[in-house]
């Protein structure tokens, strides 16, 4: 668990960047878990990734995945930074 979600967020950071955005200004994230039971797992890499102040609004639900190998996926809103 830790490692895919290690992998999620750097994707999305990439993706952040793409869009000319960032950690910190992400206004959403929506977590999905295979299994609720790697909650804390998956918790403590976010804990480490979110910026200290600029924890965004998040729901954490347990659902199928599209993939059998896949234990996390994360969605962010994001704003655009300014200037």
């Amino acid at each position: 668990m830790a490692e895919q979600t290690r992998d999620c967020l750097s994707r999305v950071d990439a993706l952040l960047e793409e869009a000319g955005s960032d950690r910190e200004h992400i206004l959403q994230a929506i977590v999905w878990l295979s299994d609720m039971s790697d909650f804390s797992e998956m918790n403590a890499v976010w804990d480490t990734w979110v910026p200290e102040g600029h924890a965004p609004a998040r729901a954490c639900g347990e659902a199928k995945l599209a993939r059998d190998v896949l234990k996390v996926e994360v969605i962010v809103t994001a704003a655009v930074k300014s200037g």
